[in-house]
């Protein structure tokens, strides 16, 4: 698809703690930076100068602590719900929030509805691996708090296909998260999964192969490229990973930091650490997808940045370019009627 022929990313304005000025100014520079079309989606008198991007009006705002599914269901003239809507109407090619997640999950879900055949969505987030060309990919990031083996199947089969899209690795390393690498261990969820991702079928399509249970310590390593767990536990591990970086992170500038020996010794080490930072750093991702939809919907953190805003249009456009929602299509084949 070329800049010529393609629809705009419509960016949810409203989301996110520094919404709308962050989340303006990253939808201007990826105008200009990318050459992306952009539409906004928000209050047009709240956005201040857009420079020129279009707008789709929306009245509503559903807030960071709103209940998803009740917020979603009444207000239907919120920028979530409306940004949900031009993809769904081929106004817009994907959408970007950085908003309420359960809330962005539920007006994709209900606006582009699933593709034919997927179980249930799945968050699927990139998670880095230092020193590595490419992220290991963990999936359900918190869209399934509870799931079914046969679910779990499905999420390695998505998970297997975003990680050949996305990242251009041929046969995807899929790993089921457990307690342990033998395939004894685990909770019966886990046991049940694993003998079906063993018995290969869901690898024929997907082009995926089974390496076995791994472990939470395998999660950031070159060893594995997709991970799959429930929701639940996807989450958590999520935000674990996350607040331990921030510790470790706040633990190194305070001890280069302690006195002029260790500031001495910060100014020799932090361009070596720059580069490891930058790749740790939340706002160079882009954001989490949600797999399974009619449409691509790319989930950003909360505290999105103008760069995270940035990188989440370029996740968009790549996945777009590269036919995502279709591939998925053509892998999840809807099951026939008895």
């Amino acid at each position: 698809m070329t800049p010529e022929t393609r629809l705009p990313v419509a960016i949810d304005a409203m989301g996110g703690d520094k919404a709308p000025a962050e989340i303006v100014a990253g939808a201007i520079r990826a105008r200009d930076e990318l050459g992306v079309p952009i539409v906004l989606v928000g209050r047009p008198d709240e956005l201040g100068d857009v420079a020129g991007l279009p707008v789709i009006a929306a009245s509503e705002v559903i807030a960071m602590d709103a209940d998803p599914g009740k917020s979603v269901r009444t207000m239907k003239d919120s920028s979530l719900v409306r940004a949900a809507e031009a993809v769904r109407d081929g106004k817009a090619c994907a959408m970007v929030s950085a908003g309420n997640t359960g809330a962005t999950m539920a007006s994709a879900l209900l606006r582009m509805k699933r593709l034919p055949g997927v179980y249930r969505p799945a968050i699927a987030t990139p998670i880095p691996c230092p020193g590595a060309d490419v992220p290991t990919v963990l999936l359900d990031a918190g869209a399934n708090a509870e799931c079914s083996p046969e679910w779990l199947v499905q999420f390695a089969q998505m998970g297997a296909v975003y990680a050949r899209h996305r990242y251009g690795i041929d046969q995807p390393r899929v790993g089921l998260l457990s307690i342990g690498e033998e395939p004894t261990k685990g909770s019966p969820l886990v046991k049940e999964t694993h003998q079906l991702l063993a018995e290969g079928s869901w690898a024929e399509a997907s082009g995926g192969t089974f390496v076995g249970n791994v472990e939470g310590r395998d999660i950031m390593s070159p060893d594995v490229d997709v991970v799959v767990t429930d929701g639940f536990t996807g989450n958590v591990v999520l935000k674990t990973l996350e607040g331990g970086m921030k510790a470790l992170v706040k633990a190194i500038l305070g001890a280069f930091d302690a006195d002029d020996a260790t500031r001495a010794a910060g100014d020799v080490l932090f361009p070596a650490l720059l580069p490891l930072y930058a790749q740790l750093d939340p706002d160079n991702t882009g954001g989490a997808l949600l797999l399974g939809l009619n449409g691509p919907c790319i989930i950003s953190h909360g505290s999105s940045s103008a760069t995270a805003v940035v990188n989440a249009v370029k996740v968009a456009v790549e996945l777009v370019d590269a036919d995502l929602v279709g591939a998925i299509g053509r892998t999840i084949r809807p099951e026939p009627a008895e």
